[in-house]
């Protein structure tokens, strides 16, 4: 056969068009960002604007009347702190109590859902936070009544002479509670309560049940498997437990308004009357501020002593 009748040659393929391999990758890697922009926008919008405001608030001079204008007068941090410091240690003081019995009243309950609860465990978390279904002002108002002079509460206590020693501690007077530092700390610590109780029973629930069983076959005793098993282990939702109570309470105010006096007034009840009765916009400003840089030390120290840093 001649190479003229050779059979034609078929037909080369053609190339297939390329791949907007690129532009497909990109926009894989811009998904995360696009799904974080609402978050960004609304901490944006309602946390960091509000933030740059205050600030310049807080170096403001002026009146209501005549008005406020930026100054630059950072002496009014000072001034604000120079004021108000028995405010600040008597904040500090309350949250840090109410936030230590929170912890001693919370791990053991949290402790028992989550080993011991079985069936009931649901139950008891819906007990744990039924409270949050009614106002927090109708929960610490309740407390009036609870701590009410001649009440069950009083009556008991001071049939225990628990009251003469927390009068000689400056908690109670006499024979009441209500008006008090300890009925302020009372009515924190109920109603943070639930904070602490629900950051500890899920890192407990994380703990694998087997651990324990090793430690008792080791010939661990239950309090040395606690100590050197469970609390170490549990160490997380105790750091976040206590932020979360600790951070709240220390600016409450109203706990302090209905339960206390204004012997026993916190800081928050000291921004509050600034910013809505003696109307001095700056000096409420910067109270926030030293609060806000208050509590943020006391929470790295916190969190340093602990040695949680990565466990966050």
């Amino acid at each position: 056969m001649s190479a003229t009748d050779a059979p034609p040659a078929p037909p080369a393929e053609e190339a297939a068009p390329a791949r907007p391999v690129r532009g497909r990758s990109l926009r894989k890697r811009l998904v995360p960002y696009w799904l974080l922009l609402p978050g960004i926008l609304w901490l944006l919008v309602f946390f960091a604007l509000p933030m740059v405001y205050q600030a310049s608030t807080s170096v403001q001079t002026g009146s209501l009347e005549q008005g406020f204008r930026v100054t630059w007068h950072f002496r009014t941090y000072a001034d604000a702190f120079a004021d108000y410091y028995p405010q600040f240690v008597r904040s500090l003081l309350y949250a840090g109590t109410a936030t230590l019995l929170c912890l001693l009243l919370g791990y053991p309950l949290a402790h028992l859902i989550a080993f011991k609860a079985g069936r009931w465990r649901n139950l008891l978390l819906v007990l744990v936070i039924a409270p949050f279904f009614t106002s927090f002002l109708i929960r610490t108002l309740a407390w009036k009544t609870i701590l009410a002079d001649g009440g069950a509460v009083v009556d008991a206590l001071e049939g225990l002479h628990v009251l003469d020693v927390t009068s000689r501690l400056g908690w109670t007077e006499d024979n009441r509670i209500l008006a008090t530092p300890m009925a302020v700390v009372c009515g924190l610590t109920y109603n943070f309560l639930p904070f602490m109780i629900l950051p500890l029973y899920t890192s407990l629930d994380r703990i694998d049940p087997r651990l324990h069983e090793a430690a008792g076959d080791l010939y661990a005793t239950p309090a040395a498997t606690f100590r050197t098993v469970t609390l170490p282990l549990s160490m997380p939702g105790v750091v976040a437990g206590t932020l979360l109570t600790f951070i709240p309470a220390s600016g409450d105010y109203v706990n302090a308004e209905l339960l206390g006096s204004t012997d026993t007034k916190m800081v928050g009840s000291v921004i509050q009357s600034q910013f809505l009765r003696v109307l001095d916009y700056p000096t409420a400003a910067a109270l926030s501020f030293i609060l806000m840089a208050v509590v943020l030390l006391v929470v790295t120290f916190h969190i340093r002593r602990s040695g949680t840093e990565d466990l966050l």
